[in-house]
């Protein structure tokens, strides 16, 4: 069985949120370096960020699912038609005036 790394990020919380998602979807993988944040400054950052490793027969899969959970974080966003600012889905006011996003 060959593993191969599909993502990685230094937050923690996402990679652990990435890996239940793929698991939802069938994707079985390895958490690595969960507790690697400690040697920070011993070794490179990127050595000690948290990964997820696949079996390399799922690596397209994983790859495809990773790409279209990325895109679904922009999908949401929308305009305030009052100041014309962008915001992120998780808000329902906007951020700079406060204009309720219902009524865009």
């Amino acid at each position: 069985m060959l593993l191969v790394k599909v993502f990685t990020d230094p937050n923690g919380f996402i990679v652990v949120h990435v890996r239940n998602l793929l698991e939802i979807e069938g994707v079985s993988a390895e958490l690595r370096n969960e507790y690697a944040a400690g040697a920070t400054g011993e070794l490179a950052y990127v050595d000690v960020w948290p990964e997820l490793w696949v079996e390399d027969w799922l690596q397209d899969r994983a790859s495809a699912l990773i790409k279209a959970m990325n895109s679904d974080k922009l999908a949401g966003v929308w305009c305030c038609c009052t100041c014309r600012e962008e915001n992120e889905p998780a808000f329902d006011f906007c951020w700079k005036c406060g204009e309720d996003r219902s009524d865009w």
